[in-house]
């Protein structure tokens, strides 16, 4: 029998969305990320989850949706987000994992490389100035029990 998706293991849905309710009120509330979101709204909360649903191998609601991989890319430009303000993203992420997704060590790993890999990506497309031409940056990423799948 396969092992299931990481989307199974999180608990779905439903797990997914207590995880970013979590964290983004602890990132609202943060000095240094708040300013980052400033026109945050509580639908970014809902999607955010749907996107998350879809890389950790759940339905592909948000490149059916939602826009897909360009419409993520495109919404961090011209963010100029800093090391310090990834830094801190992720450490008030491990939080929200730590407190929100299963005690398994093994599944809690692979959810923060994901996070850790995914926020390098907006570091470098958020510098680039607003209306960038990203390209075709492909489908949707997917991330499994050994990493990135496609």
């Amino acid at each position: 029998m396969p092992e299931q998706s990481l989307y199974q293991a999180i608990g779905g849905a439903d797990a997914l969305h207590r995880l970013t309710e979590a964290f983004y009120e602890a990132v609202l509330a943060d000095e240094v990320l708040a300013p980052v979101f400033a026109d945050f709204t509580p639908t970014h909360t809902e999607h955010v989850a749907v996107w998350l649903a879809e890389v950790f191998g759940g339905p592909d609601r948000f490149t059916t949706e939602l826009g897909g991989h360009q419409r993520l890319l495109r919404s961090h430009l011209g963010l100029r987000i800093t090391e310090e303000q990834r830094l801190r993203w992720m450490e008030l992420m491990g939080d929200a994992v730590r407190a929100e997704l299963p005690a398994d060590e093994r599944l809690r790993t692979r959810v923060m490389e994901y996070f850790d890999w995914g926020t390098k990506i907006a570091l470098q497309v958020s510098a680039d100035p607003a209306g960038t031409d990203l390209g075709d940056p492909g489908p949707t990423p997917r991330w499994g029990w050994d990493g990135l799948v496609h």
